[in-house]
């Protein structure tokens, strides 16, 4: 006799069954009630793009954890960890030069140890780095970033050059795990460790996102005001939307498997 399916089984099987329309569906309102919780949860909603930052140096540590413990590479895009440190190396500057707060020590922190993880894949543990599956071609991303700085950036009072910067990693961080999910999509298994990153990526992502939403409800769009004028306003929304949907797929195969107790996450084709 075959045990009772788990209710999370039953509803990711018939979620499969659906077609694309209607899981893109599901999946905005399932956003939207994770904003409206949010929304109730948290008083003061400045905290969540401080959290989203937390999250993403915590992904950064089960990274260094996995380097250290397992002594490989397998599985990790360099080119992901270098496009990582790019925006952050931007942002820190602007940090530097427009905003020193907090933010910039936790900036500060992750490219640190960010660094330390290119190093490592790099150098010390080259030899299992998978260079054949580490195939994006990064200049498909970072160039078309700082064409549209340059055409679409804030109309702050800074120098006209630091603006362009700012722009630059807003949209850099935006596709910077594009390799990373390249290499998932050419291996289709992800082991946990790196699961564990890539799905800590997406909680930051949809912190931030949901930031800066709420920051934008919060003040009746004023704060789109306050960014300036032109399309530059409605491009860091649409920046962080699009983070969050990058890795929106990637994080409900690992809900699932974390539920249904899996340590290696298997990913269907299409997935990333």
């Amino acid at each position: 006799m075959r045990p009772p399916r788990r209710p999370i089984h039953t509803v990711s099987a018939w979620v499969r069954r659906q077609p694309p329309k209607v899981k893109a569906f599901l999946a905005v309102v399932s956003g939207m009630a994770a904003l409206a919780l949010l929304r109730i949860v948290v008083h003061d909603h400045d905290n969540l793009f401080v959290a989203a930052e937390a999250v993403h140096s915590i992904g950064i540590c089960v990274l260094i954890y996995k380097l250290m413990k397992e002594k490989t590479c397998a599985g990790l895009s360099l080119k992901s960890q270098e496009l990582t440190a790019i925006f952050l190396a931007v942002r820190l500057y602007c940090s530097f030069v427009m905003e020193y707060d907090i933010h910039t020590l936790l900036d500060s922190a992750t490219l640190g140890t960010t660094l330390w993880v290119i190093y490592m894949i790099r150098f010390r543990l080259k030899s299992s780095y998978m260079e054949d599956k580490d195939n994006f071609a990064i200049y498909y991303v970072v160039g078309p970033c700082a064409l549209l700085a340059l055409v679409i950036h804030p109309s702050t009072s800074h120098h006209f050059v630091n603006r362009i910067f700012w722009a630059f990693c807003v949209y850099l961080e935006a596709v910077s795990v594009l390799p990373q999910l390249r290499v998932m999509q050419n291996t289709k298994i992800v082991e946990p460790f790196t699961a564990h990153y890539v799905f800590a990526l997406g909680v930051a992502r949809f912190l931030s996102c949901a930031h800066w939403v709420l920051q934008v409800l919060d003040t009746r769009g004023h704060l789109l005001v306050a960014l300036g004028y032109g399309l530059w306003p409605s491009m860091v929304l649409i920046s962080e939307i699009v983070q969050t949907f990058i890795l929106a797929d990637f994080c409900y195969y690992y809900i699932k498997s974390v539920v249904g107790g899996q340590l290696v996450l298997r990913l269907p084709s299409g997935v990333v």
